[in-house]
């Protein structure tokens, strides 16, 4: 893990951002993502309050950023790649439960130790607040408090989506459906509608959606060679035309 360098803006610089007073940190006005955080709640003020206890850090791919039953002394907020979560069973396999994405929060726990373990894939920015800080001040905003809750109800639903997928949907179902699910995120995330980005190899979704790699790679073919799909240079699939793919993932 490496905290940003001395080099860089410090975290608590302003700067000017015209029409917009006071203020805010230097590092938040450049931060691309910022309307879909959940500081996207606070004003300048308040965000400024928020940018003194973060520190900016990055992870190399597959470099742990939390593990499961550590110390839950830190909350991050996904600036930049894409972290994969997952839980290890009693028998050493892995089973992963999430991917996160620009925006997206890591960290929440119920208890004092992390329900599960997070991991880059490929190069990951986040900012890091010390859990403790930010806990008091989600009493000083109860705000950012309701968009936390908000994030987590849509957690719970995805879930509960992820629970359909894995129990009563057929392999290609899995995949088409795992395809949309990420053009969906990476479009909100300001993306072209029809194309994917894959920040996880195969052996990582078929963990994901309880298949086998050979599986994952067998039935991507599938649905190329149906015209569902292309697939292009630098891990990328192209959703060819997404009404097909749309019905696969419902069985129609």
């Amino acid at each position: 893990m490496t905290v940003a360098s001395k080099n860089s803006p410090p975290l608590a610089s302003a700067v000017r951002v015209p029409g917009r007073l006071p203020h805010i940190p230097a590092m938040c006005g450049a931060c691309s993502i910022r309307d879909l955080a959940v500081c996207a709640v606070l004003d300048d003020q308040e965000l400024t309050r928020l940018a003194s206890i973060a520190v900016t850090v990055t992870f190399a791919d597959k470099q742990f950023i939390l593990q499961e039953g550590d110390a839950a002394e830190a909350l991050f907020n996904v600036t930049g790649g894409a972290v994969k979560l997952y839980k290890l069973m009693p028998d050493g396999r892995r089973m992963i439960t999430g991917f996160l994405f620009p925006g997206d929060f890591l960290g929440l726990a119920h208890n004092d130790t992390y329900a599960y373990s997070a991991e880059a894939s490929g190069a990951v920015r986040m900012c890091r607040f010390p859990r403790r800080r930010f806990e008091s001040l989600l009493e000083e905003f109860p705000k950012l408090e309701r968009r936390l809750l908000t994030d987590a109800s849509n957690e719970l639903a995805q879930a509960q989506d992820q629970m359909l997928l894995l129990g009563r949907k057929t392999a290609k179902e899995k995949i088409a459906s795992f395809l949309i699910q990420l053009a969906e995120r990476q479009h909100r995330r300001g993306g072209p509608e029809n194309i994917v980005r894959l920040p996880m190899g195969r052996a990582d979704i078929a963990d994901y959606l309880g298949l086998t790699t050979e599986t994952v790679s067998r039935t991507i073919t599938q649905l190329k060679t149906a015209g569902a799909i292309r697939l292009q240079q630098g891990n990328i699939i192209q959703l060819t035309d997404g009404t097909d793919l749309t019905d696969i993932a419902e069985g129609t």
